[in-house]
Protein backbone atom coordinates (compact mmCIF):
# COMPACT_ATOMS: atom_id res chain seq x y z
CA UNK A 1 0.00 0.00 0.00
CA UNK A 2 2.68 2.36 0.98
CA UNK A 3 4.56 1.59 -2.21
CA UNK A 4 1.38 2.19 -4.21
CA UNK A 5 0.95 5.49 -2.53
CA UNK A 6 4.28 6.21 -2.95
CA UNK A 7 4.04 5.77 -6.87
CA UNK A 8 0.82 7.46 -7.06
CA UNK A 9 2.12 10.78 -5.36
CA UNK A 10 5.40 10.48 -7.96
CA UNK A 11 2.97 10.31 -10.70
CA UNK A 12 1.09 13.39 -10.07
CA UNK A 13 4.53 15.35 -9.14
CA UNK A 14 5.67 14.64 -12.57
CA UNK A 15 2.72 15.29 -14.24
CA UNK A 16 2.07 18.43 -12.61
CA UNK A 17 6.00 19.35 -13.47
CA UNK A 18 5.68 18.07 -17.42
CA UNK A 19 2.72 20.86 -17.69
CA UNK A 20 4.41 23.13 -16.09
CA UNK A 21 7.03 23.00 -18.48
CA UNK A 22 4.24 22.46 -21.46
CA UNK A 23 2.81 25.52 -20.05
CA UNK A 24 6.30 27.58 -20.22
CA UNK A 25 6.67 26.25 -23.52
CA UNK A 26 3.87 27.82 -24.90
CA UNK A 27 4.35 30.97 -23.10
CA UNK A 28 7.53 31.14 -24.98
CA UNK A 29 5.64 30.56 -28.32
CA UNK A 30 3.49 32.97 -27.84
CA UNK A 31 5.09 36.21 -26.29
CA UNK A 32 7.31 37.12 -29.84
CA UNK A 33 10.31 39.64 -29.15
CA UNK A 34 9.00 41.79 -31.71
CA UNK A 35 5.39 41.44 -31.19
CA UNK A 36 5.71 42.94 -27.61
CA UNK A 37 8.32 45.21 -27.95
CA UNK A 38 6.33 47.00 -30.62
CA UNK A 39 3.21 47.12 -28.65
CA UNK A 40 5.66 48.67 -26.00
CA UNK A 41 7.52 51.64 -28.33
CA UNK A 42 4.06 52.41 -29.22
CA UNK A 43 2.03 52.91 -26.47
CA UNK A 44 5.23 54.69 -25.00
CA UNK A 45 5.79 56.44 -28.21
CA UNK A 46 5.94 60.41 -28.03
CA UNK A 47 2.46 60.41 -30.06
CA UNK A 48 0.99 59.36 -26.97
CA UNK A 49 1.60 62.48 -25.36
CA UNK A 50 2.19 60.91 -22.23
CA UNK A 51 -1.52 59.28 -22.12
CA UNK A 52 -2.73 62.02 -20.04
CA UNK A 53 -6.60 60.83 -19.24
CA UNK A 54 -7.81 64.40 -19.76
CA UNK A 55 -6.06 64.89 -23.19
CA UNK A 56 -7.23 63.46 -26.22
CA UNK A 57 -4.70 60.63 -27.05
CA UNK A 58 -5.65 58.61 -24.41
CA UNK A 59 -8.28 57.72 -26.80
CA UNK A 60 -5.68 56.36 -29.36
CA UNK A 61 -4.40 54.32 -26.45
CA UNK A 62 -7.30 52.78 -25.99
CA UNK A 63 -8.50 51.89 -28.78
CA UNK A 64 -4.95 50.80 -29.60
CA UNK A 65 -5.45 47.49 -26.61
CA UNK A 66 -9.04 47.01 -27.53
CA UNK A 67 -7.91 46.63 -31.55
CA UNK A 68 -5.23 43.69 -30.11
CA UNK A 69 -7.77 42.49 -27.63
CA UNK A 70 -10.23 41.92 -30.69
CA UNK A 71 -7.32 40.99 -32.96
CA UNK A 72 -5.61 38.26 -30.72
CA UNK A 73 -9.76 36.92 -30.23
CA UNK A 74 -10.57 38.11 -26.26
CA UNK A 75 -14.70 38.56 -26.27
CA UNK A 76 -16.46 41.44 -25.22
CA UNK A 77 -17.70 41.76 -21.69
CA UNK A 78 -21.81 41.61 -21.43
CA UNK A 79 -22.54 45.25 -20.64
CA UNK A 80 -19.85 46.77 -22.13
CA UNK A 81 -19.61 48.88 -25.22
CA UNK A 82 -17.50 46.98 -27.70
CA UNK A 83 -14.28 46.58 -25.48
CA UNK A 84 -15.09 49.90 -23.29
CA UNK A 85 -16.36 50.78 -20.19
CA UNK A 86 -17.34 54.27 -20.42
CA UNK A 87 -16.52 56.49 -17.03
CA UNK A 88 -17.89 59.44 -16.70
CA UNK A 89 -15.60 62.31 -15.74
CA UNK A 90 -15.33 65.74 -14.41
CA UNK A 91 -12.37 67.40 -14.34
CA UNK A 92 -12.11 70.29 -12.39
CA UNK A 93 -10.23 73.26 -12.31
CA UNK A 94 -8.99 75.39 -9.46
CA UNK A 95 -10.80 79.00 -9.44
CA UNK A 96 -9.51 82.14 -10.17
CA UNK A 97 -10.64 83.50 -6.31
CA UNK A 98 -11.09 80.86 -3.57
CA UNK A 99 -11.77 82.80 -0.20
CA UNK A 100 -12.94 81.33 3.30
CA UNK A 101 -13.69 83.89 6.34
CA UNK A 102 -14.57 82.47 9.61
CA UNK A 103 -14.67 84.68 12.08
CA UNK A 104 -12.07 87.22 12.00
CA UNK A 105 -9.88 84.73 10.13
CA UNK A 106 -9.44 84.70 6.02
CA UNK A 107 -7.93 81.83 4.17
CA UNK A 108 -7.41 82.08 0.87
CA UNK A 109 -6.90 79.34 -2.26
CA UNK A 110 -3.48 77.74 -2.67
CA UNK A 111 -2.43 78.32 0.83
CA UNK A 112 -4.78 77.62 3.55
CA UNK A 113 -7.84 76.36 1.38
CA UNK A 114 -7.75 73.94 -1.74
CA UNK A 115 -11.30 74.57 -3.75
CA UNK A 116 -11.12 70.55 -4.78
CA UNK A 117 -14.33 70.26 -7.03
CA UNK A 118 -17.89 72.47 -7.46
CA UNK A 119 -19.55 75.33 -8.68
CA UNK A 120 -18.81 79.15 -8.19
CA UNK A 121 -20.54 79.98 -4.23
CA UNK A 122 -20.72 83.06 -2.85
CA UNK A 123 -22.20 84.25 0.28
CA UNK A 124 -22.90 83.57 4.09
CA UNK A 125 -23.78 80.25 5.50
CA UNK A 126 -24.09 78.48 8.20
CA UNK A 127 -21.92 76.02 9.51
CA UNK A 128 -22.46 72.36 10.77
CA UNK A 129 -20.06 69.83 12.29
CA UNK A 130 -21.05 66.48 11.08
CA UNK A 131 -18.24 64.11 12.52
CA UNK A 132 -16.47 62.64 9.60
CA UNK A 133 -19.32 63.18 7.15
CA UNK A 134 -20.11 59.29 6.84
CA UNK A 135 -24.02 57.97 6.47
CA UNK A 136 -24.10 57.78 10.25
CA UNK A 137 -23.00 61.05 11.34
CA UNK A 138 -25.84 62.81 9.66
CA UNK A 139 -28.42 61.18 11.93
CA UNK A 140 -30.59 63.83 13.48
CA UNK A 141 -28.44 66.46 11.93
CA UNK A 142 -29.63 69.26 10.01
CA UNK A 143 -28.04 70.83 7.15
CA UNK A 144 -30.11 71.88 4.67
CA UNK A 145 -28.67 75.12 2.94
CA UNK A 146 -25.71 74.86 4.91
CA UNK A 147 -21.92 74.64 5.08
CA UNK A 148 -21.49 70.82 6.47
CA UNK A 149 -17.79 70.83 7.94
CA UNK A 150 -15.96 67.40 8.60
CA UNK A 151 -12.74 65.72 9.68
CA UNK A 152 -10.30 64.12 7.35
CA UNK A 153 -10.91 60.62 6.25
CA UNK A 154 -12.22 58.40 8.76
CA UNK A 155 -10.51 56.04 11.49
CA UNK A 156 -8.44 53.62 10.15
CA UNK A 157 -8.64 55.11 6.43
CA UNK A 158 -5.98 57.93 5.95
CA UNK A 159 -3.92 56.68 3.20
CA UNK A 160 -4.13 59.09 -0.15
CA UNK A 161 -6.29 56.47 -2.03
CA UNK A 162 -8.33 56.19 0.97
CA UNK A 163 -9.07 60.00 1.82
CA UNK A 164 -10.02 60.68 -1.65
CA UNK A 165 -12.18 57.82 -2.63
CA UNK A 166 -13.69 59.16 0.81
CA UNK A 167 -13.68 62.17 -0.21
CA UNK A 168 -16.07 61.52 -3.41
CA UNK A 169 -18.14 59.41 -0.69
CA UNK A 170 -18.52 62.58 1.36
CA UNK A 171 -19.60 64.87 -1.34
CA UNK A 172 -22.14 62.81 -2.48
CA UNK A 173 -23.45 62.32 0.70
CA UNK A 174 -23.62 65.86 1.72
CA UNK A 175 -25.49 66.66 -1.42
CA UNK A 176 -28.10 63.92 -0.84
CA UNK A 177 -28.81 65.27 2.48
CA UNK A 178 -29.37 69.07 0.99
CA UNK A 179 -25.80 70.90 2.02
CA UNK A 180 -24.81 73.93 -0.04
CA UNK A 181 -21.26 72.80 0.63
CA UNK A 182 -18.53 70.66 2.13
CA UNK A 183 -15.42 71.53 4.12
CA UNK A 184 -13.07 68.55 5.13
CA UNK A 185 -10.69 69.87 7.48
CA UNK A 186 -7.09 68.76 7.15
CA UNK A 187 -4.59 67.30 9.12
CA UNK A 188 -3.55 63.70 8.01
CA UNK A 189 -0.30 62.46 8.86
CA UNK A 190 -0.25 60.59 5.66
CA UNK A 191 0.47 63.99 3.24
CA UNK A 192 2.16 66.88 4.31
CA UNK A 193 0.04 70.09 3.14
CA UNK A 194 2.83 71.85 1.50
CA UNK A 195 2.92 68.69 -1.57
CA UNK A 196 -0.92 68.77 -1.67
CA UNK A 197 -1.01 72.19 -2.67
CA UNK A 198 1.60 71.78 -5.04
CA UNK A 199 -0.03 68.62 -6.74
CA UNK A 200 -3.77 69.71 -6.19
CA UNK A 201 -3.71 73.46 -6.77
CA UNK A 202 -4.23 72.65 -10.38
CA UNK A 203 -6.67 71.05 -12.68
CA UNK A 204 -8.07 67.52 -11.41
CA UNK A 205 -9.87 64.82 -12.83
CA UNK A 206 -13.26 62.79 -10.60
CA UNK A 207 -15.59 60.23 -11.65
CA UNK A 208 -18.66 62.41 -12.29
CA UNK A 209 -21.86 59.91 -11.89
CA UNK A 210 -24.33 62.94 -11.31
CA UNK A 211 -26.52 63.73 -13.83
CA UNK A 212 -26.45 67.74 -12.43
CA UNK A 213 -24.30 69.96 -14.35
CA UNK A 214 -23.31 71.60 -11.21
CA UNK A 215 -21.45 69.97 -8.40
CA UNK A 216 -21.27 70.27 -4.71
CA UNK A 217 -18.05 72.79 -3.71
CA UNK A 218 -15.73 70.59 -1.93
CA UNK A 219 -12.88 72.44 0.10
CA UNK A 220 -9.85 71.42 1.60
CA UNK A 221 -9.20 73.81 5.39
CA UNK A 222 -5.53 73.25 6.90
CA UNK A 223 -6.24 72.40 10.18
CA UNK A 224 -2.96 70.63 11.44
CA UNK A 225 -4.53 71.31 15.32
CA UNK A 226 -7.43 70.41 14.74
CA UNK A 227 -8.58 73.38 16.33
CA UNK A 228 -10.98 74.64 13.64
CA UNK A 229 -13.12 72.04 14.01
CA UNK A 230 -13.22 72.12 17.39
CA UNK A 231 -14.47 75.63 17.22
CA UNK A 232 -17.41 74.57 14.85
CA UNK A 233 -18.12 71.30 17.08
CA UNK A 234 -18.21 73.33 19.96
CA UNK A 235 -20.44 76.04 18.09
CA UNK A 236 -18.19 78.62 18.69
CA UNK A 237 -17.64 79.20 15.27
CA UNK A 238 -21.21 78.90 13.43
CA UNK A 239 -20.74 81.01 10.18
CA UNK A 240 -18.39 81.41 7.44
CA UNK A 241 -18.47 83.53 4.19
CA UNK A 242 -17.38 82.23 0.77
CA UNK A 243 -16.08 83.24 -2.41
CA UNK A 244 -15.62 81.08 -5.24
CA UNK A 245 -15.20 82.44 -8.50
CA UNK A 246 -13.89 81.44 -11.79
CA UNK A 247 -13.87 77.60 -10.87
CA UNK A 248 -13.59 75.57 -13.92
CA UNK A 249 -15.87 72.12 -14.25
CA UNK A 250 -16.29 70.44 -17.51
CA UNK A 251 -17.36 66.61 -17.81
CA UNK A 252 -15.62 64.12 -20.26
CA UNK A 253 -15.65 60.47 -21.32
CA UNK A 254 -13.27 57.83 -20.45
CA UNK A 255 -12.58 54.55 -21.32
CA UNK A 256 -11.33 51.13 -19.38
CA UNK A 257 -10.66 48.39 -21.49
CA UNK A 258 -12.24 44.81 -20.91
CA UNK A 259 -12.51 41.84 -22.64
CA UNK A 260 -13.16 38.28 -21.21
CA UNK A 261 -11.50 34.87 -22.09
CA UNK A 262 -14.25 31.85 -21.19
CA UNK A 263 -12.43 29.21 -18.94
CA UNK A 264 -12.84 25.40 -19.89
CA UNK A 265 -13.69 23.74 -16.88
CA UNK A 266 -17.44 23.41 -16.93
CA UNK A 267 -18.25 24.71 -12.98
CA UNK A 268 -14.72 26.93 -12.87
CA UNK A 269 -15.50 28.44 -15.92
CA UNK A 270 -18.01 31.01 -13.52
CA UNK A 271 -14.82 32.67 -11.50
CA UNK A 272 -12.82 34.70 -13.01
CA UNK A 273 -8.95 35.76 -12.61
CA UNK A 274 -8.77 39.42 -13.47
CA UNK A 275 -5.39 40.66 -15.41
CA UNK A 276 -5.45 44.61 -14.77
CA UNK A 277 -2.75 47.26 -15.48
CA UNK A 278 -3.72 50.97 -15.81
CA UNK A 279 -2.52 51.97 -19.31
CA UNK A 280 -2.88 56.15 -18.32
CA UNK A 281 0.42 57.99 -17.77
CA UNK A 282 0.67 61.70 -16.46
CA UNK A 283 1.10 63.77 -20.11
CA UNK A 284 2.86 66.81 -21.16
CA UNK A 285 4.38 69.56 -18.48
CA UNK A 286 7.61 71.46 -18.71
CA UNK A 287 10.44 70.90 -20.13
CA UNK A 288 13.77 69.43 -18.93
CA UNK A 289 17.21 70.13 -19.36
CA UNK A 290 17.25 68.31 -22.76
CA UNK A 291 14.07 69.79 -23.49
CA UNK A 292 12.11 67.07 -23.50
CA UNK A 293 8.39 67.33 -22.29
CA UNK A 294 6.28 64.21 -23.07
CA UNK A 295 5.96 61.90 -19.69
CA UNK A 296 6.28 58.68 -21.98
CA UNK A 297 5.81 56.49 -19.16
CA UNK A 298 7.73 53.31 -19.94
CA UNK A 299 7.84 51.70 -16.49
CA UNK A 300 4.85 53.15 -15.36
CA UNK A 301 2.91 51.63 -17.13
CA UNK A 302 3.19 51.13 -20.05
CA UNK A 303 4.97 47.44 -19.67
CA UNK A 304 2.07 46.54 -17.62
CA UNK A 305 -0.38 47.10 -20.68
CA UNK A 306 1.63 44.98 -22.54
CA UNK A 307 1.27 42.25 -20.34
CA UNK A 308 -1.93 42.02 -20.29
CA UNK A 309 -2.39 42.22 -24.04
CA UNK A 310 0.36 39.86 -24.17
CA UNK A 311 -2.15 37.97 -21.85
CA UNK A 312 -5.02 37.99 -24.29
CA UNK A 313 -2.88 36.54 -27.36
CA UNK A 314 -1.93 33.50 -24.93
CA UNK A 315 -4.79 32.94 -23.08
CA UNK A 316 -7.31 32.98 -26.47
CA UNK A 317 -4.87 30.35 -27.63
CA UNK A 318 -4.73 28.82 -24.29
CA UNK A 319 -7.91 29.21 -22.11
CA UNK A 320 -7.49 28.29 -18.88
CA UNK A 321 -9.99 26.23 -16.21
CA UNK A 322 -11.26 29.84 -14.68
CA UNK A 323 -12.32 32.79 -17.81
CA UNK A 324 -9.84 35.41 -17.65
CA UNK A 325 -10.87 38.93 -17.42
CA UNK A 326 -8.65 41.41 -18.97
CA UNK A 327 -8.48 44.77 -17.67
CA UNK A 328 -7.02 48.40 -19.09
CA UNK A 329 -8.00 50.87 -16.13
CA UNK A 330 -7.95 54.73 -17.19
CA UNK A 331 -6.82 57.59 -14.55
CA UNK A 332 -4.60 55.55 -12.37
CA UNK A 333 -2.76 58.63 -11.89
CA UNK A 334 -5.68 60.64 -11.31
CA UNK A 335 -6.54 58.98 -7.82
CA UNK A 336 -7.35 55.46 -8.85
CA UNK A 337 -10.35 56.57 -10.80
CA UNK A 338 -10.99 54.21 -13.65
CA UNK A 339 -10.61 50.71 -11.59
CA UNK A 340 -12.70 52.71 -8.33
CA UNK A 341 -15.59 52.86 -11.12
CA UNK A 342 -15.23 49.29 -12.31
CA UNK A 343 -14.88 48.12 -8.88
CA UNK A 344 -18.31 50.00 -8.01
CA UNK A 345 -20.10 49.48 -11.78
CA UNK A 346 -18.68 45.64 -11.95
CA UNK A 347 -19.52 44.24 -15.77
CA UNK A 348 -19.04 40.72 -13.91
CA UNK A 349 -20.31 40.15 -10.54
CA UNK A 350 -17.68 40.86 -8.06
CA UNK A 351 -17.79 37.46 -6.04
CA UNK A 352 -17.07 35.75 -9.15
CA UNK A 353 -13.81 37.43 -9.24
CA UNK A 354 -11.59 35.28 -7.27
CA UNK A 355 -8.32 37.00 -7.75
CA UNK A 356 -6.71 39.94 -9.48
CA UNK A 357 -3.18 39.72 -10.76
CA UNK A 358 -2.52 43.63 -11.25
CA UNK A 359 0.22 45.23 -12.26
CA UNK A 360 2.23 48.58 -11.40
CA UNK A 361 5.33 50.16 -11.41
CA UNK A 362 7.43 52.77 -11.29
CA UNK A 363 10.81 51.27 -12.10
CA UNK A 364 13.45 48.73 -11.87
CA UNK A 365 16.78 48.80 -9.92
CA UNK A 366 17.97 44.68 -9.79
CA UNK A 367 16.45 42.80 -13.26
CA UNK A 368 17.01 39.34 -11.19
CA UNK A 369 14.18 39.81 -9.10
CA UNK A 370 9.78 40.11 -9.22
CA UNK A 371 8.39 42.33 -6.84
CA UNK A 372 5.09 41.15 -6.01
CA UNK A 373 3.26 43.84 -3.74
CA UNK A 374 1.05 42.16 -1.22
CA UNK A 375 3.29 38.95 -1.61
CA UNK A 376 2.53 36.85 1.71
CA UNK A 377 -0.60 37.68 1.83
CA UNK A 378 -2.60 35.19 -0.48
CA UNK A 379 -2.69 31.32 -0.71
CA UNK A 380 -1.53 31.42 -4.84
CA UNK A 381 1.96 33.11 -3.24
CA UNK A 382 3.58 29.69 -3.92
CA UNK A 383 2.11 29.46 -7.59
CA UNK A 384 3.37 32.52 -8.03
CA UNK A 385 6.91 32.06 -6.61
CA UNK A 386 7.09 29.16 -8.61
CA UNK A 387 5.92 30.83 -11.92
CA UNK A 388 8.75 33.46 -11.45
CA UNK A 389 11.63 30.83 -10.73
CA UNK A 390 11.18 28.72 -13.66
CA UNK A 391 12.22 32.01 -15.46
CA UNK A 392 15.63 32.22 -13.29
CA UNK A 393 13.91 34.90 -11.36
CA UNK A 394 13.67 35.45 -7.94
CA UNK A 395 10.29 36.58 -6.32
CA UNK A 396 10.11 39.06 -3.36
CA UNK A 397 7.70 40.85 -1.54
CA UNK A 398 7.36 44.61 -1.00
CA UNK A 399 11.13 45.97 -0.07
CA UNK A 400 9.34 49.43 1.59
CA UNK A 401 6.21 48.83 3.16
CA UNK A 402 6.35 52.53 4.45
CA UNK A 403 5.60 53.76 1.37
CA UNK A 404 2.17 52.11 1.62
CA UNK A 405 2.15 50.38 -1.89
CA UNK A 406 -0.27 47.87 -1.82
CA UNK A 407 -2.96 50.63 -0.91
CA UNK A 408 -1.49 53.19 -3.68
CA UNK A 409 -2.77 51.37 -6.96
CA UNK A 410 -5.58 49.59 -8.75
CA UNK A 411 -5.43 46.55 -6.85
CA UNK A 412 -6.75 48.36 -3.29
CA UNK A 413 -10.15 49.05 -4.82
CA UNK A 414 -10.71 45.19 -5.48
CA UNK A 415 -8.57 44.15 -2.27
CA UNK A 416 -11.66 46.64 -0.55
CA UNK A 417 -13.79 44.38 -1.83
CA UNK A 418 -12.73 41.70 -0.71
CA UNK A 419 -10.87 40.20 -3.59
CA UNK A 420 -7.05 38.70 -3.37
CA UNK A 421 -5.04 41.20 -4.97
CA UNK A 422 -1.68 41.44 -4.99
CA UNK A 423 0.38 44.08 -7.69
CA UNK A 424 2.82 42.20 -9.96
CA UNK A 425 5.50 44.72 -10.60
CA UNK A 426 9.09 45.17 -11.86
CA UNK A 427 12.20 43.90 -9.40
CA UNK A 428 13.29 47.01 -6.71
CA UNK A 429 15.02 46.47 -3.89
CA UNK A 430 14.42 50.19 -2.29
CA UNK A 431 12.82 53.54 -3.23
CA UNK A 432 16.33 54.62 -4.75
CA UNK A 433 18.29 56.90 -7.43
CA UNK A 434 17.56 54.25 -9.80
CA UNK A 435 13.94 54.34 -9.47
CA UNK A 436 13.91 58.17 -9.12
CA UNK A 437 15.61 58.64 -12.48
CA UNK A 438 12.69 57.55 -14.10
CA UNK A 439 9.59 57.53 -11.86
CA UNK A 440 7.25 59.98 -13.21
CA UNK A 441 10.29 61.56 -15.74
CA UNK A 442 10.47 62.60 -19.09
CA UNK A 443 13.24 59.58 -18.91
CA UNK A 444 10.54 57.35 -18.86
CA UNK A 445 11.02 55.87 -22.07
CA UNK A 446 11.81 52.34 -24.40
CA UNK A 447 15.24 53.09 -25.46
CA UNK A 448 16.74 52.68 -21.92
CA UNK A 449 14.91 49.92 -20.82
CA UNK A 450 16.25 46.60 -20.52
CA UNK A 451 14.01 44.73 -22.92
CA UNK A 452 15.35 41.19 -22.04
CA UNK A 453 14.34 41.64 -18.79
CA UNK A 454 10.85 42.99 -20.14
CA UNK A 455 10.30 39.71 -22.09
CA UNK A 456 11.09 37.76 -18.81
CA UNK A 457 8.97 40.00 -16.72
CA UNK A 458 5.98 39.29 -19.33
CA UNK A 459 6.42 35.73 -19.72
CA UNK A 460 6.40 34.87 -16.14
CA UNK A 461 3.31 36.95 -15.35
CA UNK A 462 1.33 35.01 -18.16
CA UNK A 463 2.51 32.05 -16.15
CA UNK A 464 1.61 33.17 -12.42
CA UNK A 465 -1.77 33.79 -14.13
CA UNK A 466 -1.81 30.36 -15.78
CA UNK A 467 -1.22 28.94 -12.45
CA UNK A 468 -3.70 30.86 -10.21
CA UNK A 469 -6.12 30.51 -13.23
CA UNK A 470 -6.27 26.73 -12.93
CA UNK A 471 -5.56 26.68 -8.68
CA UNK A 472 -8.42 23.08 -7.46
CA UNK A 473 -9.11 25.23 -4.96
CA UNK A 474 -10.25 29.15 -4.94
CA UNK A 475 -7.46 31.41 -4.03
CA UNK A 476 -8.03 33.35 -0.95
CA UNK A 477 -6.59 35.99 1.34
CA UNK A 478 -4.17 34.15 4.19
CA UNK A 479 -5.65 34.18 8.32
CA UNK A 480 -5.38 37.76 9.51
CA UNK A 481 -5.29 39.68 6.38
CA UNK A 482 -6.66 43.11 6.90
CA UNK A 483 -8.95 41.96 4.16
CA UNK A 484 -9.90 38.82 5.09
CA UNK A 485 -13.12 39.76 6.47
CA UNK A 486 -14.37 41.40 3.22
CA UNK A 487 -13.58 38.86 1.32
CA UNK A 488 -15.31 36.38 3.40
CA UNK A 489 -18.40 38.78 3.14
CA UNK A 490 -18.14 38.81 -0.86
CA UNK A 491 -17.97 35.23 -1.07
CA UNK A 492 -20.79 34.09 1.62
CA UNK A 493 -18.07 32.18 3.63
CA UNK A 494 -18.37 32.10 7.55
CA UNK A 495 -16.45 34.61 10.00
CA UNK A 496 -13.75 33.25 11.55
CA UNK A 497 -13.98 32.23 15.21
CA UNK A 498 -11.35 34.63 16.89
CA UNK A 499 -11.34 32.12 20.12
CA UNK A 500 -10.11 28.82 18.13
Amino acid sequence: MKKRYLFTLSFLLSCSIAMAQEHKEKIEKSVERKEAISHFRYLASDEMKGRDPMRPEIDLAARYIAEQFWRYGAQEVEGADGFYQFVPFRVSGPPSKGELKIGDQTYEQGTDILVLDGSDLSGSYSLVAAGHGLEDDYSNLDVDGKIVVVKVGAPDQMSPSELMALGRKKKALAKEHGAAGLIEMFNAPTAPWGMLTNYLNRTQMTVDESQDEASLPYIWLKDLSGEHYASVNQGNKSEAEITIEGKINRKIQGRNVVAVIEGTDPELKNEYIMLSAHYDHIGVGQPNAEGDSIYNGARDNAVGTVAVINAAKYFAENPPKRSVLLCAWTAEEKGLLGSAYFADNPLVPLDNIVFNMNIDNGGYNDTSLITVIGLGRTTADPLIEDAVRAFDLKPTPDPSPEQGLYDRSDNVNFARKGIPSPTYSLGFTAFDDEIGKYYHQQADRVDNFDLDYAMLYWKSYLLSAQKVADMDERPFWLPGDKYEEAGRELYGMEAVNEGN
